[in-house]
Order: C-alpha cells, then structure tokens, then sequence
C-alpha cells in the first residue's frame, strides 16, 4: 500500500476504524512534497458529463446559456439514479440527446462495475486505472480547435485511435501515426527547443517587455517588466498596452506549463483605476479559455493580482525534472 491523504469529512455518516477497508479514487496525483490525495466520492468523467456518486444532484456547466441549460435538464432528470449526480460538462451544449444519454447510460454501468470489483477484491487492489493525459488531452480538448493528432509511438496510435471510435468518430481522419526515421518527430516539431522555451524563468514579449516566472514550494510568481518597450516612456498608455499584452500571455504560459496553485502577478503599477478594471476584466476573459478551473481574485493595494488555478498534475517543469531523475536512477 502507498500513504495517501483522506479527508476526515469522508466518508459521509461513517465513523472509521483501524483497519476498515473502503473504495477510493485518487482525486489528485502525488504534487511537490504532498502525498496523493483520494476520495470515497467516485467521478467518472466522460466528454459530456461527470457521473459522480457523492453529490447525488444534477449540476450544468455555467458557460452554457440559459436555454440549454433547461433542455438538458430535462432530459438527463428522468434518467438520474438515486445514489448518484450528474455535473454537464460545455460540450454537451452541441451534442444530440441520444449521444448524451447514451454517454450516461455507459458511466453508469461502469461505476456499477467498480462497485462489483470493489466487493470482492483484496485490500490494495486497483480496480480501474486512470486514462493516460493524452486521452484525457483528446476528450477536453474542443473538437473545433483540433487540428491533427500525430504521434510516433504505435501504442499510443493504437489507444487514441479505439478512443476515437468510440467517443469521437468525427476525429479518427486527424489521427495519424508518423514513421520516418531518418527524420524524428521530435525534430519535426523542434520539440527540445520548445521545451527549453517553457521552461525559461524569461518570457519576451512581442512589445519589448517581458515576464519573469518563478515556480515556489508555496506560489508561483510572475513579474511583469517594461523591457524594451519602444514606445513613450513613463506614459500610462505605455504601461496598459504592456500589461494587457502580458495578461494574454500569462494565460497562454498557465496552460503550457500547467502551473497551479496560488498565482501572484506583479503588473506594472498603473495610477488609473478604470486600466486596473481593463486589465482584470481581460485577464478573465483569457483565463475562461483554460480547461482547468482558474480564476482571477482580486488585485491587492500593492497592485499584486491574485489567481487560482485548479491542480490536477505535476507542472511541466516538475514533470522533467521527475523524468530526468528516473533516467538517473536507471544509471545507477
């Protein structure tokens, strides 16, 4: 067995003992020096909606309006289980009805299977495993954004494509496996490069100016600076159009590097009150676009913007370093 966290508010109505044996899925992976942490409130997250079995009630992606909204619920509420909830996911918003309830109609069998297994199993046993990320890449990305899936690994080629029959039939022609080795994908793509670029504490803006991003045990930090801005200096105007350049590129840097956690954004100090609204309300709006819940806080009197974002996976840079340690290891 491996040392996990549990919270004491679960399970719900149950006083546990020593030696109690109980179901649990792994809500989030082992991040920095925390161990990982499960939950006895199982989700099953399919491409239009989350069956879970703690809340048992019906919840609906706020992006979607207020008409869809209602006609989804009318047609997932009869279908609701009494020991389990549904959470409608953005994409359901475009699908069919039959193609939502059939997605339900699968979850559902399957968190009945894990219920069957986890009766009979053995203590430590691991009854489902999670996707890889990049099945779960493919089903939260939008469909209309995908361009093409390439891949150099026939594994990997094989489990995307049966994904892709499965739940999106529409993809399986953007799917394609690469083969040619006197040319290697990671080349193609200049992917070291890439990598190196998302891993630099300094990120140029196209301005002049420029990010420092720097990753601690307890936030992550990010400091805007004018650079080489060539326009009017010590101007207002200047120092807008710096930071709303910054802020989209922020947004842009969240995502590439998957930072989490607290998010402390040091924004060039500008005197105007309604720039500061500008520049938040925009922040927002880049923010919106990430799959993983961020939010924007608040920017406090030192003009220190505070953002949140979900954690869900180890940062990009700690996924290296994770990887170069376990070639290191091998050596040795």
């Amino acid at each position: 067995g491996y040392s996990c966290y549990l919270s004491l508010k679960e399970p719900e109505g149950r006083i546990l003992k020593n030696g109690d044996e109980i179901l649990v899925q792994v809500c989030q992976e082992a991040l920095k020096s925390k161990v990982p942490r499960v939950s006895t409130d199982l989700n099953l997250t399919g491409k239009y909606m989350v069956l879970t079995s703690g809340k048992k009630e019906l919840g609906i992606s706020s992006k979607l309006d207020i008409k869809t909204k209602k006609e989804l619920k009318s047609w997932i509420t009869p279908h609701l289980g009494e020991h389990t909830g549904v959470i409608v996911r953005t994409k359901a918003g475009t699908a069919d009805k039959e193609e939502i309830l059939s997605e339900m109609n699968a979850l559902c069998q399957r968190l009945d299977l894990i219920h069957a297994k986890g009766r009979t199993r053995t203590c430590y046993s691991l009854i489902e495993k999670a996707d890889p990320f990049y099945i779960h890449a493919l089903r939260d990305l939008p469909t209309e954004d995908l361009e093409n899936v390439v891949t150099d690994i026939p594994e990997i080629y094989s489990e995307i494509t049966e994904y892709a029959k499965r739940y999106h039939c529409d993809d399986l022609s953007k799917i394609r496996l690469y083969d040619d080795p006197n040319f290697p994908l990671y080349k193609l793509f200049s992917l070291e490069h890439a990598l190196e670029e998302a891993t630099k504490e300094k990120v140029w803006l196209k301005s002049g100016g420029f990010l420092m991003i720097q990753q601690t045990e307890a936030f992550v930090a990010i400091d805007v600076n004018s650079g080489k801005y060539t326009g009017k200096k010590h101007s207002s105007d200047t120092y807008r159009k710096i930071n709303l350049e910054a802020a989209k590129e922020i947004a842009r840097q969240l995502r590439l590097r998957n930072l989490y956690g607290i998010i402390l954004i040091d924004f060039i100090n500008m005197e105007n009150s309604s720039d500061r609204d500008e520049l938040l309300s925009r922040l927002s709006d880049y923010v919106k676009t990430d799959s993983i819940k961020t939010q924007v806080i608040d920017m406090t009197k030192l003009q220190i913007t505070e953002v949140t974002r979900k954690k869900t996976r180890k940062s990009l840079s700690e996924q290296i370093t994770a990887l170069k340690n376990a070639k290191e290891d091998i050596r040795v």
